[in-house]
């Protein structure tokens, strides 16, 4: 994995996050959506709980984006036939160097009211790249 999101100094034991990521994981592939809620469960950020599960080997898998993880091809997102103006003005005023943060695409899902994963579709459609992950996948 690159570029982490980054852990923190919670108090909360190594061990701890070990045995919530065991029992979210499945033969040793943790989801997307269940690094946030051992997050959300033990008060720490996505990205720590991404950073335990690089350290104890879990491969993280079933990005809520589509982004990756999915079998047999990586990524499941298609781009969508056009995008509607507002959304694609939501996104580029979202960029930082040129990408949007996987944040800020849950942001702007959010604002709009629709699923993260057509705020990344937009993105593949715009050709724009989604980066940084909030658990450090990408």
């Amino acid at each position: 994995m690159s570029e982490k999101a980054g852990s923190e100094d919670s108090g909360v034991s190594s061990e701890k996050v070990r045995q919530a990521l065991d029992a979210a994981a499945s033969d040793g592939d943790l989801p997307c959506a269940a690094v946030f809620d051992v997050a959300a469960s033990l008060n720490i950020s996505p990205g720590a709980v991404g950073d335990y599960a690089d350290k104890f080997g879990f491969h993280l898998v079933r990005c809520q984006l589509g982004l990756f993880g999915y079998l047999p091809h990586k990524k499941i997102v298609e781009p969508l036939a056009s995008v509607d103006a507002e959304l694609a003005d939501a996104i580029r005023e979202g960029l930082v160097n040129d990408r949007l943060p996987c944040q800020t695409v849950w942001e702007i899902a959010e604002r709009f009211n629709i699923p993260r994963m057509t705020v990344s579709a937009a993105c593949e459609t715009l050709g724009i790249k989604i980066k940084p992950c909030q658990i450090g996948a990408f």
